[in-house]
C-alpha cells in the first residue's frame, strides 16, 4: 500500500511539473476576454445603429408624405 501511495505521489508531481496544459488555457482566456468585449460593445452598437435607422425613416417618410 505504501508503494502504491509513493508512486501515486510521483505521478501527482510529475503531472504538476508539465505545462502542456498552460497554453491552452491562456488561448481560451483571451477568447473569453474577447467574447466579452464584444458582447459588451454590441449593445451601444445596436443603439447607434437604430438610431440611424430610426432618422433614416423619419427623412424618407417626409419626403413621401
Amino acid at each position: 500500500m505504501k508503494e502504491t501511495m509513493l508512486k501515486l505521489s510521483a505521478k501527482i508531481q510529475t503531472l504538476m511539473l508539465q505545462e502542456q496544459g498552460q497554453d491552452l488555457i491562456e488561448y481560451a482566456l483571451v477568447v473569453a476576454l474577447i467574447a466579452f468585449a464584444a458582447t459588451a460593445g454590441m449593445s451601444s452598437l445596436a443603439t447607434n445603429i437604430n438610431v440611424a435607422f430610426t432618422a433614416i425613416g423619419t427623412t424618407l417618410t417626409s419626403y413621401t408624405g
